[in-house]
């Protein structure tokens, strides 16, 4: 293997020897028995250099026909450091490196994302705002999807307690956060295995093609077969069409008349206009997922696709509110997780590109910072490459607090020592909140002050160790807190979560085992009709009988005996946990498994426990009605 410095250099002598180091058949650009070579040139600009530098590669492309070589020395140019390794016999290719970045392997079916950052990196807005496409999109989950410890310990977890289906683990559990691997091993006829030897393994050939994550090339290849959107098409059912050409593989995205040329010649990709890139139908391909589920005795116990566990149905929920196609607040996934930047911005680096509007960002916002700072604070041991992680912290909590949730208090009144406060909490989002895997919840901490300073009451008080004080699950993963219209305990705390149970009924945290939720009092978007939802997304549990938990949120009634207190201060606050405590102890109980026990170290290190949503407060007197300030998303 030949390794290409990454010093920018000029001149044609450099290109060369570039060229000589990659291809060590390379001798001229002459006739074949010439032993002549171009003179040293030196270039005024790095873009002048680049332009030069491309037509000598495709020149002398036209004589040795390596389409990869151009790729190399393209990435070359532009400052890129790349390995090269020899083609491969199957689809998961020989392929490029960047040294210290994401994979910038090329494959049959796909190349990896450092392929298109020299082209797509190195972006402004017309005020001067990083939009670089995957240096933004590096900083995601969706980045680092394979990266993430909880979903190894949890894959490892699954395949322990269930081996008799662990090629139905392997396959769903690998579809969506490692699609390139599983698509290509799919298309190569290969078994899908995660862990080692499989396509984790820095030894297995398919492991470049997992690294990358949810990446480029994925995405953009989803082809728009009729079906996105259906239940056909979820759980990682896209489509992906193979070419016989390589340059024929299509690279969907939302411009009319996109410029081919340079994408055909320098990675093998012809961008074409595909309107389902800007649709929530895209994102369902995976944020719609069911899962297969086995009973006690481990038997498969789904049988159709319609009857499997609805893992997650982000998808469906948006759907089912006031969000959707023709709803009264219609907006997209990605108008709000991938906002469109003002003005005509250029979109690629290269001199052809042309400043187009609307383009969307490829920061994917969501919710899990306490993944994100796991991956930032354990770069070396998870392998960790993206510079972005801490600001897509920041990014993320600014946009939960500023677009999440609210809080107001509707009343709140003293009466023979008794204080009543009705909280009202809205849900801001497209979606349930919390959303996604069933580890998360999101809960109202509530404190009432007297006059003095001190604790009166406390609800929902958060342990340093992430559990909840009074939640029964924290205490106990067998049990859960049940849905509350009126709290009149610090042992009752409302939690907003997904509780999953068996085909027993009994609760449980193994995927593989849930077959329905006993509890499901998620707070619901706007126009959410609980009433009317399909199976897959309704309310379960006491929430479905509450006439004050409907759509866009929930009203909470609190009973606090003040005594004599005069002057009181009611506060609240809705905070979000993406891995809830108890769910987190049943899977720690497979600690001796590596995967889990790495991961378990790294959750108690953690410097995330929470994030708070929403705050509101107010001044409570006993002969007066309350005074004081509300406010919310501070």
């Amino acid at each position: 293997m030949a390794i290409a410095v990454a010093e920018r250099e000029t001149g044609t002598s450099s290109i060369c020897s570039f060229l000589r180091n990659v291809d060590p058949g390379f001798r001229t650009l002459g006739t074949p028995d010439s032993r002549r070579t171009l003179k040293p040139v030196s270039f005024p600009a790095n873009g002048h250099r680049y332009a030069h530098g491309m037509r000598l590669a495709q020149f002398y492309v036209m004589r040795v026909r390596s389409k990869a070589l151009v790729l190399a020395l393209h990435l070359f140019l532009t400052g890129t450091v790349v390995a090269w390794g020899e083609p491969s016999a199957h689809g998961h290719g020989g392929g490029l490196v960047a040294s210290g970045q994401t994979p910038g392997f090329v494959g049959t079916y796909f190349s990896g994302s450092a392929t298109c950052s020299p082209c797509h990196d190195g972006l402004a807005d017309n005020r001067g705002n990083d939009i670089s496409i995957v240096r933004n999109w590096s900083g995601s989950t969706m980045a680092n999807s394979t990266r993430d410890p909880y979903w190894r310990a949890k894959v490892a977890s699954e395949l322990h307690r269930n081996p008799q289906i662990s090629d139905e683990l392997n396959n769903k559990c690998s579809r969506c956060h490692a699609p390139m691997a599983n698509e290509s091993l799919r298309k190569d006829g290969e078994s899908i295995e995660i862990l080692s030897p499989g396509f984790l393994d820095p030894n297995n050939p398919y492991f470049q093609h997992a690294i990358d994550g949810v990446s480029c090339t994925l995405c953009h290849q989803i082809a728009d077969d009729g079906n996105l959107g259906s239940l056909e098409a979820t759980s990682g059912e896209f489509t992906t069409e193979f070419q016989s050409s390589s340059r024929d593989r299509p690279a969907y995205g939302q411009y009319l008349d996109p410029f081919a040329q340079p994408m055909r010649m320098f990675v093998g990709f012809t961008p074409q206009f595909g309107s389902h890139t800007g649709t929530s139908e895209l994102c369902a391909s995976c944020h719609d997922l069911k899962t297969a589920f086995v009973d006690a005795e481990g038997n498969l116990a789904s049988t159709t696709l319609e009857s499997e566990f609805p893992e997650q149905m982000v998808y469906s929920e948006w759907a089912h509110s006031a969000y959707r196609v023709g709803g009264t607040k219609e907006r997209s996934c990605q108008s709000c997780h991938m906002p469109k930047v003002r003005g005509l911005v250029p979109i690629a680096s290269h001199h052809m590109a042309r400043a187009r509007p609307d383009f969307a960002r490829h920061r994917f916002v969501g919710a899990n910072t306490m993944m994100l700072s796991i991956l930032d604070e354990n770069r070396d041991e998870l392998g960790v490459t993206s510079q972005e992680l801490a600001k897509q912290v920041a990014r993320t909590r600014r946009f939960l607090t500023k677009r999440s949730a609210a809080l107001k208090v509707l009343s709140a009144e003293v009466v023979e020592g008794s204080l009543t406060v009705r909280l009202r909490v809205r849900n801001r989002s497209g979606h349930k909140l919390p959303t996604g895997y069933p580890s998360r919840r999101v809960y109202i901490h509530f404190v009432v002050h007297d006059g003095g300073g001190n604790v009166v009451f406390e609800s929902g008080k958060l342990n340093s160790d992430g559990s909840i004080v009074g939640v029964s699950l924290d205490s106990d993963s067998t049990r859960y807190e049940p849905h509350y219209d009126l709290i009149e305990r610090t042992d009752q705390v409302q939690v907003y979560e997904p509780i999953m149970a068996d085909t027993d009924g009994g609760v449980t945290h193994t995927l593989a085992r849930a077959a329905f939720y006993v509890k499901d009092n998620r707070l619901l978007p706007a126009g959410f009709d609980k009433l009317a939802a399909p199976p897959d997304i309704q309310v379960a549990g006491a929430a479905a009988q509450d006439p004050n938990f409907r759509g866009r949120g929930d009203i909470v009634t609190y009973l606090v005996d003040v005594g004599e207190a005069e002057s009181l201060t009611v506060s609240a606050g809705l905070n979000y946990q993406a891995l809830s405590y108890g769910h987190l102890q049943d899977l720690f109980l497979d600690a001796s498994l590596p995967e889990v026990a790495r991961f378990r170290s790294q959750f108690q290190n953690a410097s995330i426990r929470i994030e708070t949503l929403a705050r509101v407060a107010t001044v409570v007197r006993r002969v007066a009605s309350p005074v004081g300030k509300t406010e919310s998303n501070p």
